[in-house]
């Protein structure tokens, strides 16, 4: 079994950063990728960004594209999301997610989730 942690979420003025990290921990941890995912009140869960857990590929959403840097640390099992230029609208839970099905943005196909931090980034 995987558990994964979120943690580094918090208020923040528009315009401001924020750096979340998500631990993971449990078996052997080799997932193809990990991802960041949001939910933000009255929505879907939507894709935010994933990287390759080897290779270090990524893929964003338009939304955050420019603004926002995923990365991760194989030897720390941590996963990081770097979040600048923040504004009203990427106020969400933020969730975590590994993928043992290769660089995906779908969360259907993501078999381990953390339990979310909050981001609120206020106008």
């Amino acid at each position: 079994q995987v558990q994964l942690v979120e943690s580094g979420g918090g208020l923040v003025q528009a315009g401001g950063s924020l750096r979340l990290s998500c631990a993971a921990s449990g078996r052997t941890f080799r997932p193809d990728a990990m991802g960041w995912f949001r939910q933000a009140p009255g929505k879907e869960r939507e894709f935010v960004a994933t990287i390759g857990w080897s290779g270090g590929s990524t893929f964003y959403a338009d939304s955050v594209k420019g603004r926002f840097t995923i990365s991760r640390d194989n030897a720390k099992n941590t996963l990081y999301l770097q979040m600048n230029s923040l504004k009203p609208e990427d106020t969400a839970i933020y969730y975590c997610a590994a993928s043992y099905m290769g660089l995906v943005a779908a969360a259907s196909n993501y078999a381990y989730w953390g339990q979310g931090t909050q981001v609120t980034v206020s106008s």
